[in-house]
């Protein structure tokens, strides 16, 4: 799907009563950094709000909801940071964790000591640079640079490149974010590849839903629509998701409106179900 005009997630409420009361269940997923937390200076420091906190608590308990945390962290790190989520993926979906088993990317694990040995040319590389922070998820690594200089913030970026050329040749490739440097394996999967491989393991009239912030959540944006609806977290920069919100305070209450309203639509639908099947015997 190409990149559109997106509406206010008000205007998509009736759309999305329309393709509730026709799901056999809910898959929600969910990026964490801009979406269910705020972007903040110290990247150790993001927590989901209070408000969002309090609706996955409702949302991620009910048996007519699926849900999966998707996020550019590593997969312990986001584990540890939210709770209640069925599903996990981790830097950027080369983890996964579903079902009690991990699944982690056979081409990144082999690829993860050229990471390594990136990480430890920028640590001393970008050493001499103000609040240039490299944190390394094992199978990617980030550069931020959100507190770096605007000055020296180009000097990051080629010293970024540059420790990639040396120490990942073919093999690793950068990708840019909200002030962060991207490192990981040059293969063909991202986020939107976990999203697929999540809803293939439920029902065909199952509605997914994907809710993030970044370029990074374009390609899950693409896996879900138009069969459900993707919800970009932020400003008015194009994308192929169908919906918008402003912030993650806007996030916190669409996930309360999925967790009463929106759910009791596929309750209304799995009830029925139930009645048909049991009229059936």
């Amino acid at each position: 799907m190409s990149e559109r005009e997106t509406r206010p997630i008000d205007e998509l409420v009736p759309q999305l009563r329309t393709e509730l009361t026709d799901a056999a269940e809910l898959l929600l997923c969910l990026d964490f950094d801009g979406t269910l937390a705020p972007i903040v200076e110290e990247p150790d420091e993001a927590e989901p709000t209070r408000a969002v906190t309090e609706a996955l608590e409702t949302v991620t308990t009910d048996p007519d909801v699926t849900t999966a945390v998707v996020s550019g962290r590593g997969l312990a790190d986001v584990r540890r940071r939210v709770d209640g989520p069925r599903i996990y993926a981790g830097n950027h979906g080369l983890e996964l964790v579903r079902g009690g088993s991990v699944a982690v990317h056979p081409v990144a694990r082999r690829r993860a000591e050229r990471v390594d040995a990136v990480c430890e040319a920028l640590e001393r590389d970008l050493e001499s640079v103000p609040n240039a922070r490299i944190e390394n998820k094992r199978l990617t690594a980030t550069v931020h640079f959100r507190s770096v200089p605007p000055s020296d913030q180009p000097q990051v970026e080629r010293l970024t490149y540059d420790a990639v050329d040396r120490f990942g040749g073919d093999d690793l490739e950068v990708s840019t974010g909200k002030q962060i440097l991207e490192i990981g394996p040059d293969i063909p999967w991202g986020k939107g590849n976990a999203v697929e491989l999540i809803m293939a393991d439920l029902p065909d009239e199952a509605v997914p839903v994907y809710i993030g912030d970044d370029v990074t959540d374009e390609s899950a944006f693409r896996a879900v629509e138009p069969e459900g609806i993707g919800v970009r977290v932020g400003g008015d920069e194009p994308t192929a998701a169908s919906g918008r919100v402003r912030s993650p305070a806007q996030v916190a209450s669409l996930l309360e409106w999925f967790g009463t309203t929106g759910v009791e639509h596929v309750r209304g639908r799995s009830i029925r179900s139930r009645m048909r099947v049991a009229d059936s015997r």
